[in-house]
């Protein structure tokens, strides 16, 4: 069973707890906020905690668009996007693997797709993944 980290809504997740948290897969996590926090994609990163989840999550967005939601787990952290059913073609015509995101059940319009990050070699599925989201209308 996976579990969801980053529970206490006292602890922020600084860069000192997001790294004893995520052990090795923090340095993943640092290169990819380190990338999209350039000119190139320009996002922020904005850690929330949620009393409805009763966790903390990172909203990440382009100017006032939601490009996605991050939650740290045991093991790896969690990027999870939300997209339209008219977004699903153009999704899968993205060059990325099959096997680097599932697609989630809906929640009313809105369809998930997740990644689960644990190592280096996914940051490049991700970053078109991003690109897209940015892109979508």
């Amino acid at each position: 069973m996976e579990t969801q980290l980053l529970r206490n809504h006292e602890i922020f997740p600084s860069k000192e707890v997001l790294k004893h948290t995520l052990g090795n897969v923090y340095d993943v996590l640092e290169e990819v906020e380190t990338i999209l926090t350039q000119d190139e994609f320009a996002l922020i990163f904005d850690w929330h905690y949620y009393n409805d989840g009763k966790s903390w999550l990172c909203k990440v967005c382009h100017k006032k668009k939601t490009v996605f939601w991050l939650s740290v787990w045991e093991g790896f952290f969690q990027i999870g996007f939300f997209f339209l059913e008219r977004h699903l073609d153009g999704i899968a015509a993205l060059p990325i693997e099959d096997n680097s995101f599932t697609i989630g059940k809906s929640i009313g319009k809105s369809i998930p797709i997740i990644f689960r990050i644990r190592k280096h070699e996914q940051i490049e599925d991700l970053l078109k993944m991003v690109e897209f989201k940015k892109k979508a209308k």
